[in-house]
């Protein structure tokens, strides 16, 4: 029952607030479409709580820098989005274009001024990821992305992908590891939903002007571990995260989840 309940609050939410959202975006400018987006996220997280039993804890908050920066966030679950938006108040985020072939949901991310990029990757992903990223940089917004680029099982850790690296590089901005465990309560696009409280944990930002691969070390190192942590927290077990390589056909299934997003 738990799990019924929570579904139907959840297309429910999604598809007023979507509809909303679309009809505000014919108004000037981002004021509208972003307050109501701000509305149905704290809606969702809302859901969670009453619905699925799932309560969100937020750590490391004082740790976030002044300014503008940038949140590379493992992603374990749909409800990543949903627990990180709510944090902050105007929050850019990477998505994959396969958001914008649902009815009025292109229109509504244009307008919210997400940066939405090719699943599939390459330099012309870059490129535009790189463009839209700059406009939220100019606008002096926060920007969230996934750098795995994939819904990660619990205890599971693909490639982290160079997107991040870009935008660290081009804009001179600070990154902030963001740890979770919200896969144990909500697993990747799982029907079914486990109760309890997850923690999401911002954790030291990485300063400016690191090369590469020592960011990308940096980074990676922050976030898998510190995961592997809250989980261990969580269940009282340790977990060790394992790379794995996408099989054909799961890359052709992550082309149809989120990419680098919320």
């Amino acid at each position: 029952m738990r799990n019924f309940s929570f579904s139907l609050a959840y297309w429910t939410l999604s598809i007023l607030y979507t509809v909303a959202a679309a009809f505000a975006a014919l108004s000037p400018g981002r004021g509208a479409t972003r307050w109501i987006i701000r509305g149905y996220v704290k809606r969702m997280v809302q859901a969670m709580r009453i619905f699925a039993g799932i309560r969100i804890e937020a750590r490391g908050r004082e740790r976030l820098p002044a300014g503008a920066f940038i949140i590379a966030s493992k992603h374990q679950s749909w409800g990543d989005g949903f627990a990180t938006y709510d944090q902050f108040d105007d929050l850019a985020f990477v998505t994959g274009d396969h958001l914008e072939k649902f009815p009025l949901l292109g229109t509504v991310l244009r307008k919210l001024g997400a940066i939405v990029v090719n699943n599939c990757g390459g330099d012309e992903a870059r490129k535009a990821l790189s463009q839209r990223a700059a406009d939220a940089h100019a606008q002096g917004r926060r920007i969230l992305i996934y750098p795995e680029g994939n819904l990660a099982r619990v205890g599971e850790k693909f490639r982290y992908r160079t997107g991040v690296w870009h935008m660290y590089r081009d804009f001179d901005m600070p990154v902030v590891p963001l740890a979770s465990n919200l896969g144990l309560f909500w697993p990747q696009e799982a029907y079914a939903k486990t109760p309890g409280t997850a923690t999401l944990e911002f954790l030291d930002p990485i300063p400016t002007g690191l090369p590469r691969e020592e960011f990308l070390a940096r980074l990676e190192a922050a976030v898998e571990d510190r995961t592997a942590e809250l989980i261990a927290e969580a269940t009282g077990k340790p977990v060790t995260p394992a790379v794995r390589v996408l099989a054909p056909d799961e890359i052709a299934r992550a082309a149809r989840t989120p990419s680098e997003s919320a």
